[in-house]
Formats: C-alpha cells, sequence, structure tokens
C-alpha cells in the first residue's frame, strides 16, 4: 500500500523573512566592566590621582606628627621609601592604596544588559503582512496570525491594509525565496528521510513513505520528529500522511489535526467532513460549488459524474478520483543533482522487450560517456520507465566492483526486462546511477611485459548474482577467533582471500551445534566410543583429539572458565564427525559434561 506524507507549512513566507531577521541581526558589542567609584572618599591627604596613604601602620609610626595632618606628595614618600635600607622599607601590604571591591566576574550583574538582538517572542509578537502584485493590484499575500487579528487576511488590497493598520510591518513577497527554500528542504529530504521527495507549491513538500517507514521507527514517530525538526528550524508545520498525494494533501491543509495519519484503505471515510477547497480546485471550480451549495466533498459523492462534470468541470472530478485512489497521481520528484542521470523521451510508447533492451542500450552509451567525465564507475543503476497512464517501472542492478562498460551493464540490465510491466506504452525512461565510486585507469605494464593476467571474477558474479540475488553470492573469509562459529564470516566474492590457520576444520559448520545422545567415553580425555544423532546410532572406530579451546573471556563473563574439547571421529560406515564436550571434565565450573555435533567432514 502506497504512503504519501504532506508537509504543509502555513507560514512559511512570514516565519522565513523572521528566521532572516534573527540571524540578520547585529551581535551586541561586549560591554566593559565600569567599576563603581566613589566621588567622595571621606577626608584623606593623598589627592585622588593616587599614591601612598599616610594612614597606613609604617607611615603613622615614621610621619611626626606636626605634618600628620598635611598632604605630602607621592614623589616625596617614594624617595622616602628609596632612602630607607631594603631591610627597613615597608613592604607592599603596608603601602595600601585606595581601591574599590570589583563584582565577580561570574556572577549575574545586578542590572541586565541591555540585549541587541531581539528574542523569538518579541519577533513573533510584530504583526506582519507581505504584499504582492496579483493582476494589476498590491494584495496581501501572506499575514501571520497576529496581523490577522488585527482584521488583515490574504486578498485584502494593500492599500485598504495600510489605511486599515498603519503601523504594520508590510515587506514585498519573495515568492522565488521562499521556492529556494522548499527546493533546499526537498533535497535534504532525500538525503535522510525517502529518496522520493517532491515540492508541492506553494507551501508544502510531499514525501514518498511507502516501504521506508520502518526505518524511522514508524509513521507516528516519524510525524513528531519531522514536526519538531521544523519547530527547530523555526517554521510551523502541519503533516498527514495518507494512501494518495491528494488526501494527504487535504488533511494537511484542512484537517483539525496537527498530525493527521490516516489508516490504509480509509482515505474515504477521513475526505468527506472536508471543504470542497481541500481538492485543490481552481478558482472558477469553487466559485460554481457555491453558486449549487457544495460546501464539503461529502457533498460531492453522491452527484453523478456526468452532472458534476457539467456543474464543476472535468478537473473537479479527475481532483476527486485522485484523492479517493481511483486514478493515479504519480509525484515527480526532486532529483539530486549529484545522481548522475541519462534520459530518454519517445515520440512513440513501447512494449516490446527488443524495444526496451534498445532503450536500455543507448542509455547506457549516455551513462557511460557521463561517468568517463567525471571519472567514476557505477556499483548500482536504477532505470525508471514511466508508461503513458501514469505509472512507473522501475529495475535496479549493483555490481561488485564500479564500472562504466556498457556491454556488461546491459547484460544485467537485460535480466531485468521480464520484470517490466509496460501496460498500455512505455513513454519515458530515466537511467540513474545512486552508487558511485572512482574509477581510474588501468595499469596494463605488467600484461605488456607478458606476465599472465589474473582473471577478474566480477563479471561472472554480477551475472550468477543478477540471477539468484545479491544475498546468495559471498565467499567465506577468516576472522581472528578460535571459536570455530567466530573465526568465519560472509564476504565479498571478489574480495581477496585472507590467510587461514591450519586447524583441522570440517567442511561444513553448523550454523548452531546439535545434541548428542547416549554418549560412552572414558573421562577425562578419551574420544567417545559411541553416540546416537539424528535418531541413529554411530559407533566409533577411529578417533583424534581432544582440542581444547577456552572462551573469550573478553566478551562476557560467561565464557571466563568456558573449555570445549574437540575430538575428529570416524564411524564404522566411513562418516566422519567434529564432536565437542562441554568442560574439561574435571572442573564442574568450565561445563557440564554435555557432548555436541559442531560440523562433519567430508
Amino acid at each position: 500500500m502506497r504512503r504519501v506524507v504532506s508537509l504543509f507549512l502555513p507560514y512559511l513566507p512570514i516565519e522565513r523573512l523572521r528566521r532572516q531577521d534573527r540571524f540578520a541581526a547585529p551581535r551586541p558589542e561586549p560591554r566593559v566592566l565600569q567599576l563603581p567609584v566613589d566621588d567622595n572618599p571621606g577626608a584623606c591627604s593623598v589627592p585622588r590621582g593616587g599614591g601612598w596613604r599616610p594612614g597606613a601602620r609604617w607611615a603613622r609610626a615614621q610621619m611626626p606628627r606636626e605634618v600628620a595632618e598635611e598632604a605630602r606628595s607621592p614623589a616625596e614618600v617614594q624617595r622616602e621609601i628609596a632612602s630607607l635600607p631594603l631591610h627597613a622599607q615597608p613592604p607592599m601590604r603596608e603601602l595600601g592604596r585606595r581601591s574599590e571591591a570589583a563584582q565577580h566576574p561570574f556572577k549575574r550583574p545586578a542590572s541586565p544588559l541591555p540585549r541587541a538582538v531581539r528574542t523569538d517572542a518579541a519577533v513573533a509578537a510584530v504583526p506582519l503582512a507581505l504584499i504582492g502584485k496579483v493582476g494589476r493590484r498590491d494584495e496581501i499575500v501572506a499575514a501571520c496570525p497576529a496581523a490577522r487579528t488585527l482584521g488583515i487576511h490574504v486578498g485584502m488590497a494593500a492599500t485598504h491594509a495600510r489605511a486599515l493598520v498603519s503601523d504594520l510591518d508590510f515587506r514585498p513577497a519573495e515568492p522565488d525565496a521562499d521556492a529556494a527554500l522548499l527546493d533546499r528542504l526537498a533535497l535534504f529530504g532525500i538525503r535522510r528521510w525517502s529518496p522520493v521527495v517532491a515540492v508541492s507549491p506553494p507551501d508544502g513538500v510531499w514525501l514518498d513513505l511507502t516501504g521506508a517507514a520502518h526505518l524511522h521507527g514508524g509513521e507516528a514517530r516519524f510525524c513528531r520528529r519531522l514536526q519538531s525538526f521544523c519547530r527547530r528550524a523555526g517554521f510551523t508545520a502541519r503533516i498527514a500522511i495518507a494512501d494518495t498525494p491528494g488526501a494527504a494533501h487535504a488533511l494537511a491543509r484542512y484537517g483539525s489535526e496537527d498530525i493527521a495519519i490516516v489508516a490504509p484503505g480509509s482515505v474515504l471515510r477521513a475526505l468527506p467532513p472536508l471543504p470542497v477547497a481541500a481538492l485543490r480546485l481552481e478558482d472558477a471550480a469553487l466559485a460554481a460549488a457555491r453558486k449549487f451549495g457544495f460546501e464539503t466533498i461529502a457533498d460531492l459523492l453522491p452527484v453523478a459524474r456526468a452532472p458534476l462534470a457539467r456543474r464543476l468541470g472535468m478537473a473537479t472530478i479527475d481532483r476527486l478520483d485522485q484523492a479517493l485512489g481511483g486514478k493515479a497521481e504519480p509525484i515527480t520528484p526532486r532529483e539530486d543533482v549529484v545522481i548522475p542521470m541519462v534520459e530518454r523521451r519517445l515520440l512513440e510508447p513501447i512494449g516490446t522487450a527488443e524495444a526496451i533492451a534498445q532503450v536500455m542500450q543507448d542509455l547506457l552509451k549516455d551513462m557511460a560517456e557521463l561517468l568517463q567525465g567525471k571519472g567514476l564507475g557505477a556499483r548500482s543503476l536504477r532505470l525508471i520507465a514511466l508508461r503513458i497512464d501514469g505509472g512507473e517501472q522501475m529495475v535496479a542492478i549493483g555490481t561488485s566492483r564500479p564500472t562504466r562498460e556498457a556491454a556488461h551493464l546491459l547484460r544485467l540490465l537485460k535480466l531485468r526486462i521480464d520484470r517490466i510491466d509496460p501496460g498500455l506504452g512505455l513513454e519515458q525512461f530515466r537511467l540513474l546511477a545512486p552508487h558511485t565510486e572512482a574509477l581510474d585507469a588501468e595499469n596494463l605494464g605488467a600484461i605488456l611485459a607478458g606476465e599472465a593476467a589474473v582473471r577478474d571474477p566480477a563479471r561472472l558474479v554480477d551475472v550468477v548474482a543478477g540471477r539468484i540475488g545479491q544475498g546468495a553470492v559471498y565467499r567465506f573469509a577468516p576472522v581472528e577467533s578460535h571459536v570455530p562459529e567466530r573465526a568465519v564470516r560472509a564476504a565479498s566474492p571478489i574480495e581477496a582471500p585472507g590467510t587461514w590457520p591450519s586447524w583441522q576444520r570440517p567442511v561444513r559448520l553448523f550454523a548452531r551445534p546439535e545434541p548428542l545422545h547416549g554418549v560412552m567415553a572414558l573421562m577425562p580425555d578419551q574420544p567417545p566410543r559411541r553416540f546416537e544423532w539424528r535418531g541413529r546410532a554411530h559407533r566409533i572406530v577411529a578417533g583424534d583429539g581432544p582440542e581444547r579451546i577456552h572462551g573469550e573471556w573478553w566478551r562476557r563473563d560467561a565464557e571466563v572458565w568456558a573449555v570445549r574439547d574437540y575430538y575428529r571421529l570416524e564411524d564404522e560406515h566411513g562418516g566422519r564427525y567434529w564432536v565437542f564436550r562441554r568442560g574439561d571434565g574435571v572442573t564442574s565450573d568450565t561445563g557440564d559434561l554435555t557432548w555436541w555435533m559442531h560440523g562433519v567432514f567430508a
């Protein structure tokens, strides 16, 4: 089931300008700390210019009484101090200078600093309206909620609005800047939210969330995160999710909730209460609807299609069918400019496999030239075919190494032709390379010198993976671990194999060991003589071991004392097995002495 998200920004022009004002406002200049100065410090014999105070202990002891009250210049005091020997000069703490106590630099000042930047609440409280050219007159094209409470509404003449509220903040509308912001938002959505994002002019964005909701924690959580993102950016957002773009568009703009999620298949129950304007009709169709008394979508549903088309026009029928899901409404996605893309528009629709293969060949030639100019190679390609009924057909391929060889890529794309449903015909093709890597020229020095060329298995891997799936072709690579089930990993089929240890390991290693029953063995280190596995009894004629493997204590505490003793066994029928016993047979902390089958040899 298709799921479409409609993101509606009702005050996009207003909030964009306010956001621009906040960032363009000058920063407050750093205020120099002004210390309070006491203009009346009291009786003092020293001038305000500074100097030594005769009131200090040393001064009172050295000055005669007859000159105690007389003012002495700082220079005289300094000369008197310098004439004394070093041991007799007073310390600095006794030469007190008059100063004032400063406030702590990390404490909040008593009086708040003047703010040069307005807060968000102050900016939002200022009424603002935008004026744009509509026909031959200037009209209000956007108004904030504060301006609307004053009687300003969209469509009002600018002169009437100025006469009504003279001190209102009027600014010219900038539709190009609003469209650029929506385009940037759609490009951001492609890289973060969904690969199919389209602009819904003039104040919204569509996102195709089909098959991607679980990546964001579900539809409800995605809506909450999207709303929080818009709030942090300074925009008011209303979000709706429905099966069709028309239904999501209508609920986001005319619904009663800021976040509306319509369950799959419930569009017919959610749309009828909405007004007729929610169907994105033209002004003439809306005027005709008011004339005939159609107020909600529920009023349109019981009316026959032919009379409704004569009254409101055929476009109304199309919009109604698109909203209810009766007619396809494709979303033209905003393509990321970074992704290489080539396109073919056909004069006549095609539907045969031979014609589709020819278009693929032409597209791959153009893509190879485009990638060669950028020095890139394709790791994945996506072919999108548009049918004449508005539907889309998409196939994708992947390569194990970056390449731009058209013949090899064409061979892979031809394997997907049977998955394309042409319907009534295909009229447009687009080829994209979502995943590319750098591809430089190859060094042919060794080949020219006569050395044998190493065969590249990448082409064979791509063909096989194209038939049975990418996840079905892989190679085992060693991992530095003594535990057998952790010693291997699935790697890329063209990855260079690592160095395998010299330990003998079975050809087939079970993902999970299977328990053995009825085991007879001499403790503590003898191989078993008999065991039962998968309902059959096996009598052992030869055995080798044990090979003791300890647990990896750095992973978890349960493996600190864990021990496994592995044995290679051969039964009377020639079967060779790899079994182990949990525990060393001496200490109970090392294991419970149960036997397990872990693999079989060839």
